[in-house]
């Protein structure tokens, strides 16, 4: 195309260089628009489509590995309660899943539209893992009070749709994080009943709980404080950007839930409630 409009320019048009030089540019313009419309992608979001291939991987990789390998470590031969199992495979695999559909797709030539519904699925498959995740917490450690146990999971199912409704409706990481809040709480309600003995449920599973908390705060916290791209503008675009770090520690974080989940399933198989 340029050597064509210079062709032009050579048959005695009589324009100025400099004419012809901003003609040029203009019309490579137009062309790589239109090819950006034809493809469907932004050609000026090339950057942004190295990095979320990058985190598609680091999000796809876990995915297929949590759909394969999780029902193989779960007891459905000994679970007493199925649904317990369904639930945590489900609250496992959904961050995973819509992780993936959002940094596939976040490109998108539908532009801002088509982003926030990409987002908004982001958020869902976050607080499916929060509140799937804990029904199988809650049940084991109020196993033996069937009443209370019907009614701590009936609070947290109501109390964990205001927290979606919070956090898909929010403008900013920090509100998104602080959204689980109340989800939090609320599982460290009976965190503390287990380690005081007023709960049941495996030995080792409060630990992995903690951890599994613990390394979902310290992922949100690194994510929104932009650590360390921050520190070096630049260096850390396409790999080991605050981002990553948080996908690599939640994935950490719902192994140590599984690992959990899978203690606390086994336990009630063979648990018999104390008689009054």
């Amino acid at each position: 195309m340029r050597l064509c409009l210079q062709t032009c320019r050579s048959r005695s048009l009589g324009f100025p260089g400099w004419v012809w030089a901003g003609i040029v540019t203009k019309v490579e313009d137009q062309i790589t628009q239109l090819m950006s419309l034809v493809c469907r992608y932004r050609v000026a979001a090339c950057l942004s489509a190295q990095v979320s291939r990058s985190l598609f991987l680091l999000a796809g990789i876990p995915l297929l590995g949590f759909l394969v390998l999780l029902p193989l470590q779960i007891p459905w031969r000994q679970l007493s309660v199925s649904w317990l199992g369904v639930v945590h495979y489900l609250a496992c695999v959904s961050p995973q899943l819509g992780s993936v559909l959002y940094h596939l797709f976040m490109n998108h030539y539908g532009g801002a539209p088509v982003y926030r519904k990409l987002l908004t699925l982001d958020m869902c498959g976050i607080c499916l893992v929060n509140t799937l995740g804990a029904l199988p917490i809650i049940y084991c450690t109020l196993l033996c009070q069937p009443a209370w146990r019907s009614l701590a999971l009936l609070a947290y199912s109501a109390l964990s749709s205001y927290v979606i409704y919070c956090a898909v409706s929010a403008h900013s990481n920090v509100s998104r994080l602080c959204s689980f809040t109340w989800q939090a709480a609320f599982r460290f309600f009976f965190f503390y009943l287990r380690w005081a003995g007023l709960g049941s449920g495996h030995p080792s599973a409060l630990r992995c709980y903690l951890l599994m908390d613990g390394l979902a705060l310290l992922g949100g916290i690194i994510n929104i404080s932009r650590l360390p791209e921050r520190l070096n503008p630049g260096r850390f675009d396409y790999w080991c950007n605050s981002h990553q770090i948080m996908h690599v520690l939640v994935v950490i974080s719902i192994l140590y839930l599984h690992w959990g989940v899978t203690s606390d399933l086994t336990w009630i198989s063979y648990y018999t409630c104390p008689t009054v």
